[in-house]
């Protein structure tokens, strides 16, 4: 999950598993799977960075819990 803010200020708590595509025209938009486009104050390359730490903390809890 990551947090992003819409455009309106609201702060919302994403699925990024659910992000099919993003683009910059000039706003960021956020398309899900489902069709569903989220607005957002965030560049792509900010969303992709996001995205890239959530999923190493999540890869990095996996590792650990493997270990003796």
């Amino acid at each position: 999950m990551i947090k992003v803010e819409k455009t309106n200020g609201e702060e919302v708590t994403l699925n990024s598993d659910l992000i099919e595509q993003i683009q910059e025209t000039p706003d960021t938009v956020i398309t899900l799977t489902n069709c569903k486009k989220i607005l957002v104050k965030e560049t792509s390359d900010e969303i992709i960075e996001k995205v890239i730490a959530y999923r190493r903390k999540i890869l990095s809890g996996i590792s650990r819990t493997g270990e003796r």
